[in-house]
């Protein structure tokens, strides 16, 4: 069966990776390296980092997570002579890692007649948010057939943000199954194992613990468009059945993709028949899920998981804020909030912005991060979870479960395990997870010094999560200061809460939704390392009040914060908004 859904899946992924090379290599190669495993990435990068001339050297540093080798190969580059193809694939190199501003120099010292400049100058226009301007780019006389199919991707994903949504014919006389709902998710398990995918299956496998007949679909190409070509048309995991839509070629253009995913959600509700549909963030998820439920007549609810446009803007600075794209993320998850039966989130600072968007606050509700499974059974000591885990059972362990990536602020734990490592020798710091910061983190670790005293396992078996928060003596969370976090609560707290460890985290108004600050947590200020030890310290000095902080926080949470409450507080909103209709 998996080579029949390899050979099926294999145009679907040829597919993609043919418009990537056409539309984005450098960003492609990056993506690829990602996904490979570590011991095929490190001999590849070496050798990149040797070869001749600099794209390679330059694309091995950010691999690794070098940037400012990068940096400083791509300044020496531009100071040089380099031919205006090499010049404009570094800048493609360049705005992938994240250097706009050298970007913008290597476009502008080569004639805009070059080859391949026109794509370039438009992925960057993009980076920036210049949405129009990406598109008006790629339509001046004398670009490749690429920057053709690129102009008419960028195109159609400009229309969406502009109000296109996707559109399907009423039908007539459905009949729902009763307690029947179905999810639109981005990603899940068991290809993803994100703390978005893992917050879905707790809460769909909670509604099918109680009674419900429970689907979840995932977005049209997922999880080919991931590299997992044996992927079958559907996986049974825990009671849930998750659905996948996995065309033998998708169409061009987000708009053409978001057409086809409504039309085979609205045909896939046809079988299963729901009462209710369920989505999340980001928005186009909701134009899909709103389309279905008007087809059918059906209520739907918009689950607001995070601030994306945030997200977004966070990596480019408070420029970024101002821009189209900016601007129109923001247009566009009102609208779809607006047009929701209900819409729930994680807290409430998060709901204050979607009232602040136009919502009713009686339209909204809070479906905060919650835990179930092992994290409801008895925590065992440190010491004990180390040992099933194989790591070392001496000494004290801080650290944290996280996707690495860099608004986690995992470098600021790294610089204060620095300060705090020589007056306490038994210390270490487990770091668990993967993520674009890794390559980075690991090479500050090397940096520092610190040795095989900080451990790096990469992403864990999701039936080991719960020990590695309870190998922990102090979880961490040192999330950078940006509105996303200011706003977004993350699962890890309530899952380390629920093991019985205490948190520190950092002072954020998020963040104090979830830990109690004096009870079961200390705050640090956000990007401070030195207030971080500072704070880690206070809590190293005193074990029984760790103690006494890791009971508190698993009493409450398990009491007030498990999905089988959640469950039944969300079928409750199900149930009234089908008699309200």
């Amino acid at each position: 069966m998996r080579l029949v859904n390899f050979v099926r899946n294999a145009g679907l992924a040829g597919a993609t990776v043919f418009e990537h090379l056409g539309d984005d290599p450098a960003v492609l190669a990056l993506q690829v390296s990602r996904r490979l495993p570590g011991s095929m990435v490190r001999p590849l990068a070496a050798a990149a980092s040797k070869a001749p001339g600099e794209l390679l050297p330059v694309m091995a540093a950010v691999v690794e997570g070098r940037k400012p080798d990068a940096e400083k190969r791509l300044m020496r580059a531009m100071n040089g002579r380099v031919s205006p193809r090499s010049a404009v694939r570094l800048a493609d190199v360049a705005t992938a890692a994240a250097l706009p501003e050298i970007a913008e120099k290597l476009l502008a010292s080569v004639p805009q007649t070059s080859r391949g400049w026109a794509g370039a100058h438009a992925r960057l226009c993009w980076y920036h948010g210049q949405m129009s301007e990406a598109v008006a780019v790629l339509g001046r006389e004398g670009v490749s057939a690429a920057e053709r199919r690129q102009q008419a991707r960028l195109a159609s994903e400009l229309s969406v943000f502009d109000g296109w949504a996707p559109s399907l014919p009423v039908v007539d006389g459905y009949v729902p199954r009763p307690r029947t709902v179905l999810h639109l998710l981005t990603n899940s398990l068991p290809y993803t194992g994100s703390g978005y995918a893992q917050r879905s299956h707790s809460l769909l496998t909670a509604q099918s613990e109680q009674g419900w007949a429970v689907h979840a679909v995932t977005r049209v190409g997922y999880p080919v468009q991931i590299g997992r070509l044996d992927a079958g048309k559907t996986d049974l995991l825990d009671g849930v059945t998750y659905h996948r839509q996995l065309p033998l070629r998708l169409p061009q253009g987000m708009a053409a993709r978001l057409q086809l995913q409504a039309e085979e959600l609205q045909r896939l509700a046809l079988l299963v028949r729901p009462m209710v549909l369920h989505t999340t963030t980001h928005f186009v998820n909701g134009l899909v899920v709103r389309a279905v439920a008007e087809s059918l007549g059906i209520p739907w609810i918009y689950e607001v998981r995070g601030q994306l446009a945030d997200t977004w803007a966070s990596t480019r600075g408070e420029d970024a804020k101002q821009s189209e794209r900016y601007r129109k993320f923001l247009a566009r998850e009102a609208d779809v909030m607006k047009t929701a039966g209900a819409v729930a989130t994680l807290g409430e600072a998060m709901r204050e912005r979607i009232v602040d968007a136009g919502v009713p606050l009686e339209d909204t509700f809070l479906l905060p991060n919650a835990v179930g499974g092992d994290f409801l059974d008895e925590p065992i000591a440190p010491a004990e979870a180390r040992a099933r885990l194989g790591l070392p059972t001496d000494g004290t362990f801080i650290g944290t479960v996280s996707s690495l990536v860099d608004y986690e602020g995992l470098d600021d734990l790294l610089q204060a395990f620095a300060l705090l490592a020589p007056q306490h020798p038994e210390l270490r710091c487990l770091i668990v997870g993967d993520g674009i910061a890794g390559p980075g983190l690991k090479r500050l670790a090397a940096e520092l010094g610190l040795g095989d005293r900080a451990l790096f396992p990469g992403r864990v078996p999701r039936e080991q999560a719960h020990l590695y928060h309870q190998a922990l003596d102090i979880f961490v969370v040192p999330r950078k200061d940006y509105p996303v976090t200011r706003m977004v609560t993350p699962l890890k707290p309530v899952e380390a809460l629920a093991s019985g460890r205490p948190v520190v985290f950092s002072d954020l108004p998020a963040l104090h939704e979830v830990v109690r600050e004096g009870v079961d947590g200390l705050s640090a200020r956000p990007g401070d390392a030195e207030d971080l030890a500072d704070t880690l310290g206070t809590m190293l000095q005193n074990e029984s009040r760790r103690a006494a902080m890791g009971s508190a926080g698993r009493q409450y949470t398990v009491a007030m914060r498990t999905w089988m409450s959640l469950a039944e507080a969300t079928a409750k909103t199900y149930m009234e908004m089908e008699s309200a209709l």
